[in-house]
């Protein structure tokens, strides 16, 4: 589903736009000093200098807001893509994985996660950022002919979240090569 024309104008005007990245800069600042369970509409309206309607407007609930966190995190070093399916799988497993050691992005990645079985809005939050990454995936992809399904991707981002996540090892560049090796293999 598209944007209406009042989010589409809306998008476009410079007071929103640099309201937005005042709030996003604040909810960065204050979630590693917080946490994810204190980072409150009404903690983050305060800092930010603006009213809680207008977070509201732009995340109708707490749970977009984190997950334009994820979506927005840190430059990590983005891949563009290219004819060499590999190395392709490879910076994007890379900036993946630089994604999730930010403090910020893993922050609210864990809340995301613990509160999605019970909060349907943490469950759609996580849902629309897989499909954004795998979006973004295929759309580096693309150059090399290859497609990926939502399946595929899942076995090729799933082993990065396990060891970040559950097992709290290193996602080493030999761990990567090896993921981007074992996919390929498999399309």
């Amino acid at each position: 589903m598209g944007e209406t024309r009042s989010e589409q104008i809306e998008s476009t005007n410079p007071r929103v736009i640099r309201t937005k990245a005042r709030v996003i800069t604040v909810a960065r600042e204050l979630l590693p000093q917080v946490g994810p369970a204190a980072l409150t509409y009404t903690l983050l309206a305060d800092r930010a200098g603006v009213t809680r309607q207008t977070l509201y407007r732009h995340w109708p609930s707490r749970e977009k807001l984190l997950a334009e966190l994820v979506l927005t995190g840190p430059v990590v070093g983005y891949p563009e893509g290219g004819t060499d399916a590999h190395l392709t799988m490879v910076e994007f497993l890379s900036s993946l994985r630089a994604g999730m050691q930010n403090e910020v992005t893993a922050a609210a990645l864990s809340s995301l996660m613990a509160q999605a079985d019970r909060h349907a809005d943490s469950a759609d939050a996580l849902r629309s950022i897989v499909s954004d990454r795998h979006a973004a995936l295929q759309a580096l992809l693309r150059p090399t002919g290859l497609s990926i399904t939502a399946e595929q991707f899942a076995m090729l981002a799933g082993p990065v979240l396990f060891r970040r996540f559950i097992a709290r090892q290193p996602v080493s560049d030999e761990f990567i090569e090896v993921l981007a090796e074992l996919s390929l293999s498999a399309l």
